[in-house]
Formats: C-alpha cells, structure tokens, sequence
C-alpha cells in the first residue's frame, strides 16, 4: 500500500509539472527594431535618416542600441525577443516565430525563427 501511495504521489507531482510547463507556440509579425517598433514603422526614421530599406533601418537603430523584437502590424503587438543573434538574419521581413511566451514581459524565448 506504502509503494502505491508513492507511485500516485509521483505520478501527481509529474502531471503537475508537465501541464505546468510552458508550451511552444508560432507568433507572426515582422522583426524590426524596438524604437521603429513602439512608432509602428520604420517610415520616420527612415526619412531622418535617408534609409531605403526596413532591414537598413532596423540594423541601423539596433547598432545605435535598440533591441530586435516582433511586430505584429495587425494587433500593435510588440515582443520583445531573449535571442539577439537569430533576429539580426531576419531584419526587416515578416516571420514565424517559434517559442515559449514569458506573458509577464511578453517575452519570447526563441526557438526557431523561419
């Protein structure tokens, strides 16, 4: 009865676990920099600046110190991206990206970008 006890004991934590855990999702958008981000374009900056593409514009302002994040045009949404280096491929084009979502920052761990 003891080891029973165990068993369902283990197999309760290792439920509550599982459904606990984060679980992947696809988010779409365009990967653009945080300032051009939070304005909703790149057009401001890049007439300031004379830059003629968005991918120029988001290497540009992430150089001056912003971050790449995912925009999503329809909803305004912005998420901010934990992963640095996967973005910087995909400046200024509309994406998946695969990952688990931090809701509370609104986060995404990245895991695949396409």
């Amino acid at each position: 009865m003891k080891k029973f006890a165990l068993s369902m004991a283990a197999i309760l934590v290792f439920s509550v676990v599982a459904m606990a855990a984060p679980k992947e999702s696809t988010f779409k958008g365009e990967i653009m920099d945080s300032a051009c981000a939070k304005a909703g374009s790149h057009d401001g900056m890049m007439a300031k600046a004379g830059l003629k593409t968005a991918k120029d514009c988001s290497e540009a302002c992430v150089k001056g110190g912003n971050k790449y994040v995912l925009y999503n045009k329809t909803s305004k949404k912005v998420y901010q991206l934990d992963d640095q280096t996967k973005p910087a491929d995909f400046a200024g084009k509309s994406v998946k990206v695969k990952g688990t979502l931090d809701s509370a920052s609104d986060t995404i761990h990245v895991s695949s970008i396409q």
